[in-house]
């Protein structure tokens, strides 16, 4: 359990150096902080249930997709200001070096392994991200259409 609470504080930390690389200011800054502890907490959490990776992934972006649309309309922002740090934990980054790193020493079957890993993991993001937006577009237009019709 300690090992989980220090990874997520550090998801945490992580999440608030980009966010101050990106520029992020005041409350947009917290939020981002906490969306990246809350995406690698629901990422942990899958993981620990024995779900595949690319699962755990996906999963883990419509959380903070959801809570980056959520808060953005609540301060009246744009999501991206607390989506696009909020990723930098769930990034692939070691996907990609080993990709190149086997690539460069010719180990092509583990390259393409490693490349088509990390694709899946990117696609996972990208996709839960979207599944996020289009829930919360969905839940609006049923309650405008509940209202007017």
């Amino acid at each position: 359990m300690l090992n989980i609470i220090i990874q997520v504080i550090s998801a945490g930390i992580v999440t608030l150096g980009f966010g101050l690389l990106f520029n992020i200011e005041g409350k947009n800054l917290i939020h981002t902080s906490v969306a990246g502890c809350l995406s690698w907490l629901c990422y942990l959490l899958c993981k620990k249930a024995g779900l595949a990776e690319e699962m755990a992934y996906f999963l883990a972006s419509v959380i903070i997709g959801l809570y980056s649309e959520i808060i953005a309309m609540q301060l009246e922002v744009p999501s991206n200001n607390i989506l696009i740090a909020a990723l930098i934990p769930l990034a692939p980054g070691g996907g990609v070096y080993y990709t190149m790193q086997n690539l460069i020493y010719k180990n092509y079957l583990a390259s393409f392994q490693n490349g088509i890993q990390t694709f899946l993991l990117a696609g996972s993001m990208a996709l839960g991200v979207i599944t996020a937006i289009a829930m919360l577009k969905f839940y609006k237009y049923m309650n405008v259409w509940r209202v007017n019709g």
